[in-house]
């Protein structure tokens, strides 16, 4: 079947001139043949992603097409408004899938509401909810390598699509046929008859107003003379970012030259995730030449921060996601206190992944800490629960340890812009009172313990990845572990059976041991590979780290 499929697409008209002279350049070669043909990018919760390219297995405008129409179909039993948000990053053909999307949805008689130019995930979820859309679709891959694209949808509340309304595209994507099945009208033409809209500045402006209003301290970073150094990684972030920075008074930022500008070739850091250090790896060298207090950097769809921080002997430090999401709920539940902002009762959310810290934080201030499946659409379900009381600003801070942040219910996924601002702004806090993050995170430690959160990936590429990762979990579910690298395991909580953890059914396996730490295992689920967490606690950090080594190590044979 795979064959004839290759053939038919390569008699077809495929419009995009890049696609054919692929497909002409591996006839004959049926490894490559079936790697593009024999299975379909699968539309699940995260949308689609995949590398860019000509195939069913690929990213590509006629993909694009059949998966707006199957989300199409599903808008038109909904009702309401009838209308879709567009926004798009720096990617690759972003733009264009962007447009093709639009066109899908102008042909099936749908409104579309786009933005005149890229824009991050926030924003996007952001205009879902601000023209009342019935559904949102980011044309994105996060922050995976320059050769990938993607497509994230959501629903009418501004998250990630659920279970059951991506279940119902997906059946729908399945009934329509790649190349032909899809409805289509020029971008133009949806304009041209008034389908087609852009994003208006009312909203732009709202979006700012509702980031900005979340300040904790309002107007403290204007005397600061907070120093910083900015890289949005040629993504997104550049114009949302360097706004809400401005209003808030920090004008010292260095931008880094060479990722400063959209470039979806991603030339300087070739894997764009703030996460890593490669990718903050030009900042770090521009904050050491201006002696910057802070080193900040989104990636390519601007819902993850990362950043470096000044350390007193004048080196820069990373700060993990877990790091990050502590101190950041530590800062907004002091200062909200502080300034009497503090809602009655409340709540803040992290996954089931991040770091125990948080809740001896959250404890300590008397805030209930929410814990969800991994994913941030599982926060913005808590979000849509306290909404549905009229109680959505009890909500004040969500987190992942993938270095995604929110603050505020205005949005229903990761921002990295409202993160960006108030790590500034509890950098400015801190240097105002004498301190820096760098101290404050040596306080928290010094008051809750010497916490150590480490993630390990096993990769698992090619047609039969997927298999063998099933295998491995399989495995550990009917052989439980009853020890990893000599320290016993006195619980192991299995996600699989919502009746025993009170959450929905998720893959993931935790592992608590006799020491109180944990392992975690979870297969990805937008990339071929199996994640392992490891939380450890020692007298300090050394100790920490060399349980969690012991750890890896034992884990290691398990999952190879």
């Amino acid at each position: 079947m795979y064959k004839e499929e290759y053939e038919r697409w390569l008699g077809y008209d495929l419009e995009d001139p890049d696609l054919l002279p692929e497909l002409a350049k591996i006839r004959g070669n049926d490894d490559e043949i079936k790697d593009r043909f024999a299975v379909a990018l699968k539309f699940g919760t995260a949308g689609l992603r995949g590398t860019l390219g000509a195939g069913t297995n690929r990213m590509n405008i006629f993909v694009v097409r059949q998966a707006t129409q199957g989300l199409a179909s599903w808008v038109l039993t909904q009702g309401g408004n009838q209308t879709v948000a567009i926004s798009y990053d720096s990617r690759l053909k972003s733009d264009i899938f962007a447009k093709e999307a639009a066109g899908v949805l102008a042909a099936n008689g749908i409104k579309v509401r786009i933005y005149d130019a890229l824009m991050p995930v926030p924003a996007l979820s952001f205009a879902t909810r601000f023209y009342k859309c019935n559904a949102g679709i980011m044309v994105t891959a996060s922050h995976n390598p320059a050769k990938y694209n993607g497509y994230k949808a959501y629903g009418p509340d501004g998250c990630q699509m659920t279970d059951d309304a991506a279940a119902i595209v997906y059946e729908e994507i399945r009934k329509t046929d790649v190349l032909t099945g899809a409805k289509v009208i020029s971008f133009t033409e949806g304009v041209e008859k008034g389908l087609i809209r852009f994003v208006g500045d009312d909203c732009k402006k709202a979006f700012y107003e509702a980031i900005e209003a979340r300040q904790v301290r309002p107007g403290l970073a204007k005397t600061s003379g907070l120093k910083l150094v900015y890289s949005p990684l040629n993504g997104s972030g550049l114009v949302p970012v360097m706004q809400v920075l401005r209003d808030i008074g920090i004008e010292d930022v260095t931008i880094v030259p060479e990722q400063e500008y959209p470039n979806g070739y991603f030339t300087t850091c070739p894997y764009p995730n703030p996460e890593i250090f490669e990718a903050l790896k030009s900042g770090l060298e521009l904050a050491k030449e201006v002696g910057a207090d802070l080193m900040l950097a989104t990636d390519p769809d601007a819902d993850r921060v990362g950043i470096a921080m000044k350390c007193p002997d004048g080196s820069y430090e990373l700060v993990s996601g877990n790091e990050m999401g502590v101190l950041l709920l530590d800062y907004i539940c002091a200062g909200r206190i502080e300034k009497g902002t503090m809602p009655k009762d409340p709540v803040a959310v992290m996954s089931i992944v991040s770091t125990p810290l948080a809740d001896a934080v959250a404890e300590h201030y008397g805030v209930e800490l929410r814990h969800v499946l991994t994913g941030f659409k599982w926060i913005g379900d808590q979000i849509l629960k306290l909404e549905e009381k009229g109680e959505e600003d009890r909500f004040i801070f969500g987190f992942e340890e993938s270095y995604g942040y929110l603050a505020g219910p205005y949005v229903r996924d990761k921002d990295a812009v409202i993160a960006s601002m108030l790590i500034c702004e509890m950098a400015a806090y801190y240097r105002s009172i004498g301190s820096s993050i760098k101290q404050r995170l040596e306080e928290i430690y010094a008051q809750y313990g010497r916490y150590y959160n480490k993630v390990d990936s096993f990769e698992f590429p090619g047609l039969s990845g997927m298999d063998k990762m099933a295998g491995i979990m399989a495995s550990l579910r009917e052989n439980t572990p009853k020890e990893f690298g000599g320290i016993n395991v006195t619980k192991a909580t299995d996600y699989n059976d919502p009746a025993s953890t009170g959450l929905p059914k998720a893959n993931v396996l935790i592992y608590t041991l006799e020491d109180g730490s944990t392992v975690i295992v979870r297969p990805s689920g937008t990339e071929p590979k199996i994640k392992t967490y490891f939380t450890t606690k020692g007298a300090d950090l050394k100790e920490a780290q060399n349980k969690k080594d012991q750890l890896a190590e034992a884990v290691k044979p398990i999952l190879s």
